[in-house]
């Protein structure tokens, strides 16, 4: 993650257990199509789509993921579709089962940014709940699981947390806007479209054994 709030700045939330995960499936998928290359030759190579497919998979679900902030507001980068939502729309970040940006419309999720589930709390330290934005605390100063500084949610929403009061703060966003300013949604057909192409690859693969 990358470091404290700075205006101006772009700042770029990346699970650090995806890039593991990505680095796995390149690695399985190289190591298939080598041994495959050098055992079977050349010609065997189409039969390795579904390897193919592993490695693609592990780009578009685990390395594009990502949750970007800067002053004009937070994009979701998810495997396909990207998400821009502006200031001036956000009404409230949550946490319950990942990032979650509440518009007055509708509600969008990071892929990137997962809670850690029930039993993300059992392990958190007293300096895990200090520190972080006003409006992560509920009552009490309680701190939801999610919302912990050693989460994946609970450092993006830190990030958005903190760039957000910095925002208001300032006086550079005005309130009373969410209704009426739009989000923009992108979705990446040339990505699902590859998908499908390498599903339909891989079943020729497989059936043609």
């Amino acid at each position: 993650m990358s470091s404290a709030p700075h205006p101006g700045k772009v700042e770029v939330f990346k699970a650090r257990t995806n890039k593991w995960f990505a680095w796995l499936a390149w690695a399985v998928a190289a190591f298939g199509i080598v041994v495959t290359a050098a055992t079977a030759g050349p010609g065997a190579l189409p039969g390795t789509a579904p390897l193919v497919l592993i490695a693609f998979l592990g780009w578009q679900l685990f390395w594009l993921p990502a949750v970007v902030v800067d002053d004009h507001g937070i994009s979701l980068e998810n495997p396909f579709r990207s998400i821009v939502v502006p200031w001036a729309a956000l009404v409230h970040v949550d946490t319950r089962f990942a990032l979650t940006l509440v518009t007055a419309e509708k509600s969008y999720t990071s892929w990137a940014a997962p809670a850690p589930g029930i039993w993300g709390g059992r392990h958190a330290r007293p300096e895990d709940l200090q520190g972080l934005p006003a409006t992560t605390y509920g009552p009490g100063k309680s701190v939801r699981p999610g919302d912990l500084k050693t989460t994946d949610s609970g450092q993006a929403a830190q990030l958005v947390r903190a760039r957000w009061d910095d925002l208001v703060e300032s006086g550079r966003l005005a309130a009373g806007d969410a209704a009426t300013t739009p989000v923009a949604v992108t979705y990446r057909w040339k990505a699902a479209g590859a998908v499908v192409l390498l599903l339909a690859a891989s079943y020729w693969a497989i059936d043609a054994r």
